[in-house]
């Protein structure tokens, strides 16, 4: 597989990253050990977790990080892959979590890092991500925290995720003014439903608009990397088991639907599946895009990573406002 270069890093990444929210609870044991070698057996590097994930169960916090910790002091290959966590996340512990109650703060951000990496069972993380913004503190406060955990030696590189391109921006200016590299890489929800969704439910995630679009072409410097690349999973249940799986979903709408359609037409004439489908969206941007996929199972994997040896184009579709994928022909 390719591999993804941001300038002024040494950084050398997958085309996909695995997506490890399931981690201790779709799989775990030796089912998450096979998944997590298979991924690195496959060429991708690049495993993402959080110190929250999955928080929102009961009875235990930190579930990803502690099986892919275990994982990674079970098969020594802590220097073959390039380990990404996130900071600050608001609580979920407790039946009512309110997500607008902020974590970013220095003393919560140190005591997340030291708990990642203690779970982790490594020295540093590769990229540290703010999970979340608090835009009540200046920028320059932020990213000087992120400085310090690099003096430390227990960052190599920071980013954010859920930031607007506002605060980027003010984060990349002062980081310019101060000689610092800045933030490698942004974590927001984008993905081919995107544009047809109801609003979510938790109006703390930011979607990577026309503008953040924009700033990522002119900023790749700041790699753009999309979450719920999938759509939830929303077109793969709506052809398995059809409308009534997924009524209750953000993304069933009338421009979702009507994008199903042309998707299928895609996947019969190509002989392409519902994720390769979706995730080929994803390769073709104007901007260099590195999606986040939380595979079922090995064979899910597999397929979502063949994704990146299909030849996609893009091509208008008459009937909607969005450009859909297809593969260039022989």
């Amino acid at each position: 597989m390719d591999r993804i270069k941001i300038k002024d890093t040494d950084l050398e990444l997958s085309r996909l990253g695995l997506g490890c929210v399931k981690a201790g609870v779709k799989w775990a044991g030796q089912e998450a050990f096979d998944l997590f070698d298979a991924f690195l057996d496959m060429g991708g590097n690049v495993y993402d977790t959080a110190r929250v994930y999955s928080d929102w169960i009961p009875s235990e916090r930190g579930r990803s990080e502690r099986v892919l910790g275990q994982w990674l002091a079970h098969s020594g290959k802590r220097h073959d892959i390039v380990l990404v966590s996130k900071g600050g996340h608001p609580d979920m512990t407790g039946p009512d979590p309110d997500m607008h109650k902020s974590r970013v703060s220095e003393r919560c951000l140190k005591y997340d890092l030291e708990e990642s990496l203690r779970v982790l069972g490594t020295d540093y993380i590769d990229i540290y991500f703010y999970h979340r913004d608090n835009e009540e503190v200046p920028v320059s406060e932020l990213i000087d925290i992120m400085e310090d955990f690099k003096k430390q030696g227990k960052i190599r590189y920071y980013a954010c995720s859920n930031w607007t391109t506002t605060r980027m921006k003010e984060a990349d200016a002062y980081a310019v003014s101060k000689g610092y590299r800045g933030f490698v890489a942004n974590e927001a929800l984008y993905n081919i439903g995107e544009p047809w969704m109801k609003p979510m439910a938790d109006d703390t995630l930011v979607i990577m608009d026309k503008e953040m679009q924009k700033y990522h072409e002119e900023n790749p410097r700041n790699l753009a990397i999309p979450y719920s690349a999938a759509c939830n999973g929303f077109f793969h249940k709506l052809f398995a088991n059809g409308r009534s799986a997924v009524s209750r979903s953000e993304y069933y709408t009338e421009g979702n639907l009507r994008n199903a359609e042309r998707l299928h037409e895609l996947m019969e004439e190509y002989g392409i599946s519902v994720t390769q489908a979706v995730l080929g969206y994803l390769t073709c941007q104007k901007f260099t895009c590195l999606p986040l996929y939380g595979p079922r199972n090995i064979a899910d994997l597999k397929e979502a990573m063949e994704t990146f040896r299909i030849p996609f184009r893009m091509e208008a579709v008459s009937y909607t406002h969005l450009t859909l994928p297809t593969i260039l022909r022989a």
